[in-house]
């Protein structure tokens, strides 16, 4: 039998679901925007953000239509979120060695959480993080995703794969503590480090770390020049390409710089020894140099302090000098250059005083600003999401006073903060 009550619920149901939900929209009145990196500041402009997206940006402020949200910023400069390509959001500075030892890898969580916040208010909207126990990057990316966890982005490696006992492999306790804390990353031989990008690819890794020579804070004073051989490093680039990820690699020495770009690695993290030969390598390969300057100046300012013990200090105060001048070697040779800062070395949250380290090493304001924002979302290979303020983008944005331009430490001072069309608080 015909019952009309039952086709008018059906009526209205259908209705309902053809109607469109009313988007969550934000419309931004900023005193002047810089688009891009390459462009100069406009007038007062609005832009107009729906469901995390960036809908428009037109000159002149623009009325608010009605149920949206206002945000009135008619004294700053609104640009794009900053993007940090080299960070650890599960540590903090100081005594990482011992505790190592103590700690749960669940703690980095919880410290994550923390610093994940702290970097988002200082203006990074994206983050790539360089090494991490297993799991805690990944949960904290999909936390921060999921609108759990106040933070910015994440682009997570995980775990860094690592020859036996170099840099990135627990050492300097007894060998049964050495071995129990062994994260499962290390590899010898072309087979086996192949299997361990494929390991790390399984088990969620955005981008695959390695650590390519010795570093500063491992508690072992050999290995500048390159840790894996040449056939182990193409074969960690080659299985990572075929699977759509890109590498990045912990280099200090000279040759290990050199054979890792040829190897076809696509970034190279600090390379503090960088010499003619190496850039040339870069170049040619393409391989961009993200030189985490902050990183020299956070272990300096421990020096002396008891937090690290007689091998790192000693390595600490043989670099400290070369680390003031190779990022501009490297600039005036025309490597390519990416903003990274190992923060976790240093407090997070100061991220943005690598701007003015890079401009100290000769670097022009307006290339600073690129490699935080289009040269980063390049290396990411996010350019057409992030890295810019333009219709489709991802909301992304910051505001300051000033112009960084002109001057590109006022990023130092972030006023206000949105990642992925909600305002950090």
């Amino acid at each position: 039998m015909f019952n009309p009550l039952a086709r008018l619920v059906v009526t209205t149901a259908l209705t309902l679901a053809a109607t469109p939900a009313l988007a969550d929209t934000t419309i931004i009145h900023a005193g002047s925007v810089i688009t891009d990196a390459s462009a100069n500041p406009t007038g007062p402009a609005t832009i107009t953000v729906e469901d995390g997206r960036i809908v428009s940006i037109v000159d002149g402020f623009q009325p608010t239509p009605e149920g949206a949200t206002m945000v009135h910023l008619p004294e700053y400069t609104v640009l794009p979120g900053l993007i940090d390509l080299h960070v650890h959001l599960t540590g903090d500075p100081g005594g990482d060695f011992w505790k190592e030892t103590v700690e749960p890898d669940e703690w980095g969580v919880v410290v994550g959480a923390k610093n994940a916040r702290l970097t988002a208010l200082a203006g990074f909207t994206t983050v790539r993080e360089a090494g991490s126990a297993q799991q805690t990057a990944f949960v904290l990316r999909r936390g921060t995703a999921d609108g759990m966890i106040v933070g910015p982005r994440i682009v997570a490696a995980g775990p860094a794969l690592s020859i036996i006992g170099g840099h990135g492999d627990t050492n300097g306790f007894r060998p049964e503590v050495n071995e129990l804390l062994d994260s499962g990353f290390t590899c010898t031989g072309v087979v086996e480090c192949a299997a361990k990008v494929r390991l790390a690819s399984q088990n969620g890794s955005d981008v695959i770390k390695i650590t390519a020579t010795g570093g500063v804070l491992s508690q072992q004073g050999r290995g500048l020049e390159a840790h894996f051989t040449p056939d182990e490093m193409k074969a960690i680039a080659d299985t990572a390409h075929s699977l759509g990820l890109k590498v990045m690699a912990h280099a200090h020495g000279a040759r290990g710089i050199e054979q890792a770009a040829k190897a076809g690695i696509d970034s190279i993290e600090h390379a503090t020894y960088i010499d003619k030969a190496a850039a040339d390598a870069m170049i040619a390969n393409g391989t961009v140099l993200v030189p985490t300057l902050m990183a020299f100046k956070g272990v300096t300012e421990r020096l002396g302090k008891g937090i690290y013990t007689p091998v790192v200090e000693e390595k600490i105060e043989a670099v400290a000098e070369t680390a003031k001048v190779f990022m501009g070697k490297a600039y005036k040779w025309g490597v390519p250059i990416a903003f990274g800062t190992d923060a976790g070395v240093f407090d997070h949250g100061r991220n943005a005083e690598e701007f003015g380290l890079m401009v100290s090493q000769g670097m022009s304001n307006r290339d600073a600003l690129a490699s935080a924002t289009t040269v980063a979302a390049r290396v990411l290979g996010m350019e057409s999401e992030i890295g810019q303020l333009a219709p489709g983008f991802s909301a992304d944005i910051i505001a300051v006073k000033g112009n960084p331009l002109d001057d590109v430490t006022v990023l130092e001072d972030v006023e206000w903060v949105m990642v992925r069309g909600k305002v950090i608080e």
